[in-house]
């Protein structure tokens, strides 16, 4: 999975990109709004030193080949409007969770599901996943929408031990 270079990503809108320094405020807020963080169950920051010890840990799972985190922005800007990764790899790297979220200013326009469109078929193609899961909570109507409309399906019987109240789905290589 490690890759020699970032990958670069865009579709007709957007650009997916190496998150930075510069994307320490988009980054609190993304992981510290009660709205963007209602289903999600991680850690909030507290400052800025925070979220840089969190992008340190991107950056280091990215070099270890452990995670790649792209940040969301439109084609024509820089700012961070989002962000989408595939990390927690299977042992035999067949398989990766995916993991989103979006500003609340740009939800329920297709962003999410552009990016995750691409995100899905570079794995898929470039890293020759066999498989993507991703969790949401059972409550998190939107999530599992979208992710129905990705062809996800939703995994009876699994759990997410780290949260009980998430579902897993799953979408497979169309190839394997």
């Amino acid at each position: 999975m490690k890759q020699a270079h970032f990958p670069l990503l865009s579709t007709s809108r957007l650009r997916l990109r190496r998150v930075s320094e510069e994307d320490v405020k988009h980054i609190m807020f993304l992981r510290s709004d009660p709205e963007v963080n209602k289903f999600v169950n991680r850690p909030t920051p507290k400052n800025t030193d925070d979220v840089l010890e969190f992008i340190d840990k991107l950056e280091n799972q990215f070099e270890a080949g452990l995670g790649i985190y792209w940040v969301i922005t439109l084609k024509d800007k820089e700012d961070m409007i989002g962000s989408i990764c595939l990390w927690n790899f299977s042992a035999d790297r067949k398989m990766a969770e995916l993991g989103y979220d979006l500003h609340p200013s740009f939800q329920k326009q297709g962003v999410m599901a552009e990016a995750i469109e691409n995100v899905v078929g570079f794995g898929f193609e470039t890293l020759l996943l066999e498989e993507i899961e991703a969790y949401t909570q059972n409550n998190n109507l939107p999530s599992i929408t979208l992710l129905k409309k990705q062809k996800f399906i939703c995994v009876e019987g699994k759990d997410d031990p780290d949260n009980k109240l998430n579902l897993v789905f799953s979408k497979r290589c169309p190839q394997t």
